[in-house]
């Protein structure tokens, strides 16, 4: 079982690895964006941490919820509205358990996910955060399906992510800023699957530990 301390835990790390590189997410925007992704996405987790930490011990969903409010309220362009729709839409489909299974957590990403495209209308291929949680996923659903641990399955989501945020290089943007520049986005790594997949290894690095799970 994964516990709401170690999620809260996850969102910590999180907050932690997106400070760590907030100035080569910038360096990514910059090439195709408004050269703010880093500094949004960072100062936003960052408020999420002094949220949970004012408020210690809520269940998933008030922990979700909570983290996609502040998200939207702290983080400016698409990516706070994004984000913060990913954790709202995970916040009903955790409900309001103290611990939940691998599967019960993938169906709350799934949900969060499915938040992303309904936001952003955004598709696999599109050059944008899809192109790394929905490898993800599907990597995470095949491994819990094959009886993996919950911390190997979540490393193995986390690979797929960096995976998916390598294969956006290759694309020409169809959504977003990035979409105005057309070919010239080509050759260009996405700065909202870079983030994806740095969340997600959060949530791996978090888990790693067996005694933990």
């Amino acid at each position: 079982m994964i516990t709401t301390t170690q999620l809260e835990a996850w969102l910590q790390r999180a907050a932690t690895l997106l400070d760590e590189n907030k100035e080569h997410l910038t360096e990514l925007d910059a090439a195709i964006g408004d050269a703010d992704h880093g500094a949004n996405i960072a100062r936003g987790f960052s408020a999420v941490v002094q949220k949970l930490a004012a408020q210690p011990g809520q269940p998933a969903r008030a922990l979700f919820q909570t983290t996609g409010m502040t998200l939207m309220s702290s983080v400016g362009g698409a990516s706070g509205m994004l984000y913060g729709n990913f954790f709202l839409k995970a916040a009903g489909v955790a409900g309001d358990r103290e611990a939940l299974r691998g599967d019960e957590l993938l169906a709350a990403l799934e949900a969060g996910r499915d938040g992303i495209v309904q936001r952003g209308r955004a598709a696999l291929g599109d050059k944008t955060m899809i192109d790394a949680w929905t490898p993800a996923l599907l990597a995470l659903k095949a491994a819990l399906a094959a009886g993996q641990p919950a911390a190997t399955a979540f490393r193995a989501c986390a690979t797929a992510a960096e995976q998916g945020m390598r294969d956006t290089l290759p694309l020409q943007a169809r959504k977003g800023r990035a979409s105005y520049l057309g070919e010239r986005s080509v050759g260009h790594q996405d700065p909202g699957a870079t983030s994806s997949y740095l969340i997600l290894r959060a949530l791996a690095d978090t888990l790693a530990a067996p005694s933990e799970i």
